[in-house]
């Protein structure tokens, strides 16, 4: 009887996810998705309306976008946050200690915001949107450590995973569409200074989410740390002099990337319009260098201790085992920078090549050409601004939020590695809806037609019009745009919550904020480096050659699917196994 009781208790499917929903981590996980999507859309979005509105010229706004790089980089402090405890904040817990003070600066920037005018005070606001920039990138990647580190039975890692982007999802939708319509009705300041409150109020409620334990005693602290350490000294671990010099080429590669990023920012605050450095330019030239810097050698240089440590040379022996306890800053800097790899390539180790793989590839079909979406919809096509804010902020969020919570579901009913395999297709598979879209969309708009949708957006629409139809009525042919955007996007949240799922489940709990920071930041590698290229093919070919161009190398992400999920069977990794070291 109490096995088939167990068996009913695990059955996949709504009962899983019934039990995980009423876990109290869903609920703070729902909260913290939330609050890691509203800073980006009010900081690098909904600002710069707020700013055309105030007549700040263009140049200076472009200067605003560098908030934008605190996310790009964050990878490059994320060591910080795995071994620094803060003092007095330790008690509240590994992660929180980060969290919650975070969630207050951003809450606290957004309300001072609020209470300045861009045109009197710019000088501030700049320097308010790079507090908070930062301290968002900061809570951002505590809170995806946090989400691997709760993670239980219940509240499973690919549920937690799926709640966060929604509350992603939904932070968007409020701090970018609704955000607008209320500055329209009640000013931008009601408008910053109530999302304010949202972060301040965020931040007060992580004061009691679960987390790791840190304790506040300082013998107990100190004790952990001689632990840590021990380990690195123990029979069999790699000698100090390999330690060193592995350290040593790490660090260097890693403070190369941090001067460039800090001069460049430096330059841009600084210098005048005319020498102020691109910076457009600067990501593409320098992202992928300074990705290079801090992943990719850094990298082959912890396969190079895991292959000294396993061929025995240079090791620790006996007779050397636990002579050394005390903690040097060569030992916490070996921790934080190295140790994470090493301990990634050695648990991986070929296979580290196709998750890295998989991770540059499995975003490209939407990432490569979304910078050209805008262009597409308004020059291509000829659509309205206010048709493309229907169909993409409106229907497309929505169509986002269904797909999320479709893809949770399906993760607790199919597993894991069937549904990242399923999203990589259909997200390739939508390349081809917008194929058909810039050849006149006439499948589009029969498909459209056919199941009853073009009459849902057009009733939608007009209803809504004094909403968000300020300067023409609907486009004729907004039903096939719409129809488009709605399916990619609902392919994008079905793929999104399988690959956040499967990214959290692959990292080690002991490094989860540096190994998830380093493996999301190549996550936009590929599209970053191809949208040139891309942007000269859409100029010589025409755009439907590009989505034709992008479903084929969606299919190279489904091929790596495939290989990894037979890599996770003959591991003998289950279907929604945990992340390493939840496994007890």
């Amino acid at each position: 009887m109490a096995d088939a009781s167990a068996a009913r208790n695990n059955k996949p499917g709504w009962s899983t996810l019934l039990r995980a929903l009423r876990s109290p981590k869903s609920g703070y996980m729902l909260l913290f998705g939330f609050a890691q999507g509203l800073p980006p859309a009010l900081f690098l979005g909904t600002l710069y309306a707020w700013l055309s509105e105030a007549e700040v010229d263009l140049e200076t706004m472009g200067v605003f976008s560098l908030v934008g790089l605190a996310y790009a980089f964050q990878f490059l402090w994320s060591p910080l946050l795995d071994k620094v405890d803060i003092p007095v904040l330790r008690r509240l817990g590994k992660r929180k200690q980060w969290m919650a003070p975070m969630q207050l600066v951003i809450g606290i920037a957004l309300v001072v915001m609020s209470t300045l005018d861009p045109r009197s005070a710019l000088a501030w606001f700049s320097l308010l949107a790079a507090i908070g920039a930062f301290a968002s990138a900061t809570q951002d990647i505590a809170i995806n450590a946090w989400r691997i580190d709760v993670a239980d039975e219940v509240a499973t890692i690919d549920i937690l995973s799926t709640i966060t982007q929604m509350g992603f999802r939904l932070a968007s939708l409020v701090g970018g569409a609704i955000g607008l319509i209320m500055a329209d009705r009640y000013g931008w300041p009601f408008v910053y200074v109530m999302f304010g409150g949202f972060m301040l109020a965020i931040g007060f409620a992580a004061l009691f989410a679960p987390d790791a334990h840190v304790t506040e005693d300082r013998a107990a602290n100190a004790a952990s740390n001689r632990d840590e350490v021990a380990e690195l000294y123990a029979e069999g671990e790699v000698s100090p002099r390999i330690r060193n010099r592995a350290l040593l080429a790490v660090g260097a590669l890693w403070a190369w990337a941090i001067v460039t990023v800090v001069v460049f920012m430096v330059r841009s605050m600084t210098e005048s319009p005319e020498t102020r450095p691109d910076v457009a330019l600067f990501t593409t030239a320098y992202g992928p260098l300074i990705v290079l810097a801090t992943i990719v050698l850094p990298a082959f240089i912890a396969a190079w201790v895991v292959k000294q440590q396993r061929a025995g040379l240079n090791v620790v022996s006996a007779a050397e085992a636990g002579e050394r306890c005390e903690v040097t800053f060569a030992d916490h800097l070996y921790r934080a920078l190295v140790l994470p790899l090493v301990e990634f390539v050695s648990r991986m180790g070929w296979s580290l090549v196709l998750v890295l793989a998989l991770v540059l590839t499995y975003r490209i079909t939407d990432s490569v050409w979304g910078v050209f979406a805008y262009p597409f919809y308004l020059k291509e096509l000829g659509y309205t601004g206010e048709d493309v804010a229907f169909a993409s902020k409106i229907l497309g969020i929505f169509a986002v939020l269904i797909g999320l919570a479709l893809g949770g579901w399906l993760i607790t009913v199919f597993g894991r590695m069937f549904m990242l395999t399923l999203g990589a297709i259909i997200a390739a598979a939508t390349n081809l809806l917008y194929a058909n879209l810039a050849v006149g969309g006439a499948a589009m708009q029969a498909a459209s037609d056919a199941i009853g949708f073009t009459w849902l957006v057009d009733t939608t629409a007009h209803g809504l019009a004094p909403l968000f139809f300020v300067a023409a009525p609907p486009s004729p042919g907004l039903a096939r745009l719409a129809f488009t955007i709605f399916w990619e996007n609902l392919a994008i949240g079905i793929a999104g919550a399988a690959y956040i799922a499967w990214l959290s489940s692959i990292v080690a709990k002991r490094y989860a904020a540096v190994q998830f920071a380093l493996l999301s930041s190549l996550t936009l590698l590929i599209g970053t480096l191809g949208r040139g290229a891309l942007g000269q093919m859409i100029e010589v070919r025409g755009y439907y050659y590009v989505f034709i161009l992008t479903t084929l190398i969606g299919g190279i992400a489904v091929v790596l699917c495939v290989v990894e999920w037979v890599r996770q069977v003959r591991s003998g990794r289950g279907e929604n196994a945990p992340p390493p070291e939840l496994e007890i």
